[in-house]
């Protein structure tokens, strides 16, 4: 197909893919004529994973591009293809660390080694989670963390659910999609059963009796 008809397929316009080719994110078409180049079902693939990077990810040209490059090397388990679209998603605060942020950095690392959790310690997903917990303890509610094995034991279900569901996909830029979309939209799914779940709760230990 042209890139007429790529632009019409994928609602992308052309001055967008030619962006998308000059900056690396997508290959070029083959040339049928020193004018003219052919795309296929690749090029078409390629731009909803973008599309799916840019929209839902929130991600940067340049986070895209390194997703990418990891999508398109051959020798990079599909772990670590996940993991590098995953990485790019977490929060970032933009609060400076308070006073307690050492001694929740030093119980997410407990957490980890505790729970066996093959993840990195002082990544941005611990730091994230160091942070809110530091800013809880800041607020007067450092006991917050007796309840952290039990998120975390949510957390585990929920992430086996998600990648459970992504793994039935096959190809190596539907694992990424699936992942970036379930993991945008999955906190929203899961932040609205926690509210719905909270109301009740609530209810049920402090309504009153009917």
């Amino acid at each position: 197909m042209r890139i007429g008809e790529l632009s019409r397929r994928t609602g992308v316009s052309v001055p967008t893919i030619k962006f998308y080719v000059r900056e690396g994110l997508l290959p070029a078409g083959e040339l049928t004529s020193p004018n003219q180049a052919s795309y296929g079902e690749t090029h078409v693939q390629r731009l909803r994973l973008i599309r799916a990077l840019l929209d839902v990810g929130g991600m940067s040209v340049a986070e895209i591009r390194c997703v990418i490059e990891a999508v398109d090397d051959p020798d990079r388990p599909v772990h670590e293809v996940l993991g590098a679209a995953a990485s790019r998603m977490v929060p970032r605060h933009d609060r400076e660390p308070g006073a307690g942020i050492e001694a929740a950095r030093r119980k997410v690392d407990e957490l980890i080694t505790e729970r066996g959790w093959h993840t990195v310690p002082s990544n941005l997903a611990s730091e994230s989670l160091a942070t809110a917990l530091a800013a809880l303890d800041e607020v007067g509610h450092g006991a917050f963390v007796e309840v952290l094995d039990v998120y975390a034991d949510a957390a585990e279900l929920v992430a086996r659910a998600d990648l459970d569901y992504v793994a039935r996909n096959v190809a190596r830029e539907e694992l990424v999609e699936s992942t970036v979309v379930g993991t945008v939209l999955g906190d929203a799914i899961f932040s609205a059963l926690r509210r719905m779940a909270h109301v009740d709760a609530s209810d049920r230990l402090f309504g009153e009796a009917k």
